[in-house]
């Protein structure tokens, strides 16, 4: 049978391939090319680099190994973790919470006996006094009993011949229910924000600002003292959104008043935006940054309308995405460095 393949010597024809006109055809030229002109074959793993060629082995000769006894474990060496380390320090759980250590501390920085007690957890700053005041609070061994007294931050200092230590910081942003109290301790009884995150941590925290009993939406609650009142203190103009919702479609002369500024406890009141998000106008979108109490409410009740429904859905740059009403969750190491940072 003939074969286009063989020429006419019995050999194998060249295999045509495509190359561009002027050039030198592909087959020609040599895969690999040394500075001596000749072609060779590259040096490369699994092949010996004196004689560029690979090891040859008899027929059904067997490679030596080492042998091992039954149960016995080769030694590897160590290799790096590659896991996510454990950054509370055996404490807590790392899904349950963050905690975040103060960092770069003074050690010559003295600080108030009180705010020293109340940074470890053991009362407020208000029962700290009491404490310093009945003499069951030592520092390195002497009982102090001066309310202005400082300490450092290496001082022993002893409750009740208990060495007193200073707390992590916590930070849980809270989704606040309905009929929940703002409040550590309610004498009635009453549900509390401190019920809903009770087992969180063991720290001793509390919340940061106040909501009213039946108003929804962002609280923070934490155990950094300096945190809490530069939250809290008017200067620092804080903004908050509330989602309101009235039981009256707002008249046009009413918003006027509202945006040009209403007297609460000899204070103009002028919110920072106002936005009608829904095509009705009961349902309002206000941007404030006072800290009057019940302020929203009070707002609107002095133009003669009711807020049936009030929600606060920002916080000092906090928000309550991906938290549904009731939970909570603990903040980022980032949101904890933007509030100390001022960046609300």
């Amino acid at each position: 049978m003939y074969n286009n393949n063989l020429n006419n010597e019995g050999e194998r024809r060249p295999r045509p391939r495509f190359h561009r006109e002027g050039s030198e055809p592909v087959s020609a030229r040599p895969r690999f090319r040394r500075e001596d002109g000749e072609n060779s074959r590259p040096r490369g793993f699994g092949y010996n680099t004196e004689r560029a060629e690979r090891p040859q082995r008899a027929f059904g000769e067997r490679t030596e190994r080492p042998q091992r006894a039954f149960g016995e474990r080769t030694e590897r060496p160590n290799r790096p973790f590659k896991g996510k380390p454990n950054r509370n320090n055996g404490l807590y759980s790392a899904r349950k919470q963050q905690t975040y250590r103060e960092q770069h501390e003074d050690p010559t920085k003295p600080v108030r006996l009180n705010k020293y007690l109340a940074n470890a957890g053991i009362c407020s700053r208000r029962e700290a006094d009491d404490f310093i005041q009945a003499g069951v609070i030592t520092v390195n061994g002497v009982t102090v009993d001066n309310l202005g007294a400082k300490v450092l931050p290496t001082d022993d200092v002893r409750f009740h011949d208990q060495p007193v230590r200073r707390e992590r910081k916590v930070y849980i942003l809270l989704n606040k229910p309905k009929n929940t109290v703002t409040t550590t301790d309610d004498p009635q009884e009453r549900h509390t924000v401190i019920d809903i995150v009770r087992n969180a941590c063991a720290e001793r925290i509390y919340p940061v600002g106040r909501l009213d009993r039946n108003t929804t939406g962002v609280l923070l609650l934490t155990n950094d003292g300096d945190l809490a009142a530069k939250l809290t203190h008017p200067k620092f103009h804080k903004k908050k959104i509330y989602a309101v919702t009235l039981d009256k479609e707002l008249d046009e002369v009413d918003e006027a008043i509202i945006r040009a500024g209403v007297i609460l406890d000899d204070e103009r009141i002028i919110p920072d935006a106002m936005e009608f998000p829904k095509a009705d106008r009961r349902h309002i979108g206000l941007e404030i940054h006072s800290g009057q109490n019940r302020v929203v409410r009070r707002i609107f009740e002095k133009v003669g309308y009711k807020v049936v429904n009030l929600d606060r859905v920002s916080f000092a740059g906090l928000t309550k995405k991906n938290v549904g009403r009731g939970k909570w969750r603990f903040l980022t190491p980032k949101e904890v460095a933007f509030l100390k940072m001022g960046n609300f």
